[in-house]
């Protein structure tokens, strides 16, 4: 029976990011684009669960690690993941969205 992120050690954590990085180059090398996707969203997930869900606020906006054009307003947090609505160029999603918190970070000013 497999463990689920929630269930894992901080230490187990570290470790499955270090195996899941060292999978990711692999696939990247021998160029299998799906099961890079799948690798990367894994990643994530496991990035989310190190980081401490308390540092995002409802209300806040905060943007995109990879994609600084765009933001995400916060509308809930539930776990380790951020529900809300993209934000880009003056104009707000009406369609809310939930996202892993570790694609987020504060807008620094």
């Amino acid at each position: 029976m497999s463990l689920r992120y929630s269930d894992y050690s901080i230490e187990a954590l570290k470790e499955e990011e270090r195996r899941l990085k060292e999978e990711l180059i692999k696939a990247e090398q021998h160029g299998l684009v799906s099961e890079v996707a799948i690798l990367q969203r894994k990643l994530q997930m496991v990035i989310s669960y190190t980081m401490f869900p308390g540092d995002f606020n409802v209300g806040q906006t905060y943007v995109f690690k990879d994609m600084p054009n765009q933001s995400f307003k916060v509308t809930k947090v539930k776990g380790v993941m951020a529900w809300g609505y993209r934000v880009g160029d003056h104009e707000e999603s009406t369609k809310e969205e939930a996202i892993p918190i570790s694609l987020l970070e504060h807008v620094k000013k």
